[in-house]
């Protein structure tokens, strides 16, 4: 127990700093989000309007899934930037678009399962949709399509951190190690704590001879 502790809290203490650093940003994030889809609902057609039918199947492309597209869009930009410059701190190592759009691309890839799950929780046929008996549309508050929006935002977002951190900004990783991961420098420091030191007597601490490598009463005539 006491190694399982020290493997998850001591040697990978810098990857829940980084979890942490990342979900304060993803938090931010969400205002964000939530901010840009509030605007784009309010200023264009009513969100559960249908635009285009799926070939093949009974969904349609709404105005929700529009909606939810242009706020990640903004929002992903957002996070990017503060992920870049706060949590993984890589800025100075790793060129901007160089960076960004592996960023965007796992943005995407979680953007497209969100939106799967947004239509499932806004069909009103669905086994996961939002009760509308409580979530009617009429205030803020009880408005589907933000709550939709937050349980997406809930589900995808561990998703984007594990993705982002292994393949996103891999660049400073393999670079600069000690500057992206200490987690690393911290494990070959420990490999070399184990490591007898050269010269040193091997067994226990009452076999070691004292300073200066003199035996108490043996023959100090270098010292003399």
């Amino acid at each position: 127990m006491r190694r399982l502790r020290e493997y998850l809290f001591v040697r990978h203490r810098h990857n829940w700093v980084l979890l942490l650093r990342f979900g304060l940003v993803g938090v931010s994030g969400v205002f964000v989000n939530m901010l840009t889809l509030i605007v784009v609902k309010r200023l264009g057609p009513p969100f559960d309007q249908a635009i285009v039918g799926v070939p093949g199947t009974e969904f349609n492309v709404r105005w929700y899934h529009v909606y939810s597209t242009i706020a990640f869009l903004v929002a992903n930009l957002w996070n990017f930037q503060l992920n870049r410059s706060w949590t993984f701190r890589s800025d100075h190592h790793a060129p901007w678009w160089r960076e960004y759009w592996p960023f965007l691309t796992v943005g995407l890839l979680g953007q497209v399962v969100g939106l799967g799950l947004l239509t499932l929780l806004m069909h009103p046929d669905s086994a996961l949709a939002l009760p509308t008996s409580l979530l009617d549309d009429s205030t803020g508050l009880r408005t589907r399509l933000y709550w939709a929006q937050l349980i997406v935002i809930a589900v995808v977002t561990p998703l984007s951190f594990v993705l982002n951190k292994l393949w996103t900004f891999a660049a400073v990783r393999t670079h600069h190690p000690d500057l992206a991961d200490p987690v690393h420098a911290d494990e070959m420091l420990a490999e070399v704590d184990d490591e007898p030191v050269p010269g040193a007597t091997v067994g226990s601490s009452s076999d070691a001879l004292p300073i200066g490598g003199v035996e108490p009463g043996g023959d100090r005539g270098s010292d003399r």
